[in-house]
């Protein structure tokens, strides 16, 4: 009898048909920028299946992705120095958030660990384990800043994803953490490298970024991290096509996502096509001027940094001061003001105005290291050195 009423305890593994809607509903919201409807959505998931593991984590992602919007961490620029980072040190998490994370990806982790002990073999149960640690690692990276701390989540993440493609290599969606971190240790150093084999990372960068693009096309909750992966390592990699061929596909798939227009424009000004990247940005600029809705922190600072460096690289000089004016007047992170500060200086250079020039750049280099900027400052650095006349800055410095 016991033995019964355990068997009919168990509840089935797959999310039922209303939560999986509301899921698909709800991530539609997220990447249109729609936070709260995602939220909503996301609740009633949980709601519409008490046992869906997924259901959790969605709302542990959306608490995630508020976290990241509130800091002003929205950008690729935020992820494109070291990728061995020390620790860093960042401000506490707003409570209430944290907690709401906190909660529910716990949740959704207990759920997972009990239908995988039912269930051992099923790729779903497996994946669900993954994908709960593997955000607890990011969590503990992106918003409490210890980088390494995460690591001992981060294996088991992908030994756990690892496994769903042994078990069933049509689920694509768990190239997205096996592909991340087969990416990350292909670009430690050997010694780091000889380390993170030792534990059980794999390498290979080309399987990665291929793993990535079969879970980019794949249709599941993981879909949009995966493109957004790859526009990080395309960005990184100065794969500019398919960085700019993939934000255009965004784009039509999420159009009140204004950010994909701000990221289009940074890649095509990387990849040392200002022409290319003043429309997007203006059209961009379009979009923030029709949207009330809540802005990132730093957003509008941003924003006229990068159409003024544009504009500073087209040498339109008296608009790329507007822009980079407004910039300074605007809230912004630190970086984006040491930055800001670089361009300043470019156009001291232009005018030749060396002494404010290298003004400019020193308070640049401040700012750079304050917010943990090392491109930033590298450029600054080498600005310092020898003025800047017009001549093409390297793509991955903007």
């Amino acid at each position: 009898m016991a033995a019964a009423l355990g068997l009919f305890s168990v509840a089935p593994l797959a999310a039922n048909d209303e939560s999986r809607a509301l899921r698909q509903q709800g991530y539609a919201f997220a990447y249109n920028l729609d936070h709260d409807k995602a939220m909503e959505a996301f609740r009633r998931a949980v709601d519409a299946d008490p046992e869906d593991a997924a259901a959790y984590r969605a709302v542990a992602n959306i608490s995630w992705l508020n976290l990241l919007f509130r800091r002003g961490s929205v950008s690729v620029d935020d992820y494109l120095g070291s990728l061995t980072k020390p620790n860093l040190e960042l401000k506490k998490p707003p409570p209430d958030l944290d907690e709401l994370f906190r909660t529910n990806i716990a949740k959704s982790l207990e759920l997972a660990e009990r239908h995988l002990r039912l269930r051992g073999t099923d790729p779903d149960a497996h994946y669900n384990v993954g994908a709960a640690v593997g955000q607890m690692a990011a969590y503990t990276a992106t918003v409490e800043g210890r980088v390494f701390s995460g690591f001992t989540a981060a294996r088991r993440a992908f030994d756990e994803h690892e496994r769903v493609l042994q078990l069933d290599p049509a689920r694509k969606d768990a190239g997205l953490i096996v592909g991340t971190y087969r990416y990350v240790v292909a670009n430690l150093s050997l010694i780091k490298r000889w380390m993170a084999y030792l534990v059980g990372f794999g390498g290979n960068q080309e399987r990665a970024i291929d793993m990535l693009k079969a879970c980019s096309d794949y249709p599941g909750d993981d879909q949009v991290g995966c493109q957004l992966g790859l526009v990080l390592i395309y960005n990184r990699e100065e794969r500019w096509d398919e960085a700019l061929a993939l934000l255009e596909q965004m784009r039509a798939a999420y159009p009140r996502n204004r950010l994909l227009w701000l990221e289009a424009g940074a890649t095509a000004l990387r990849a040392g096509r200002p022409a290319d990247a003043l429309p997007l940005l203006n059209e961009g600029l379009e979009h923030c001027a029709r949207d009330d809705r809540p802005r990132a922190f730093g957003e509008e600072g941003l924003w006229h940094y990068k159409r003024g460096a544009t504009l500073v690289a087209l040498q339109r000089r008296e608009a790329a001061e507007q822009d980079l004016r407004r910039a300074m007047e605007a809230e912004a992170r630190d970086w984006v003001r040491g930055r800001v500060h670089t361009e300043l200086g470019k156009l001291a250079d232009l005018a030749g105005d060396r002494p404010g020039a290298r003004a400019s750049y020193r308070k640049a280099l401040s700012l750079g290291r304050l917010d943990n900027d090392p491109l930033g400052v590298k450029e600054a650095e080498a600005l310092l050195d020898r003025p800047y006349r017009g001549t093409k800055v390297p793509a991955n410095r903007q």
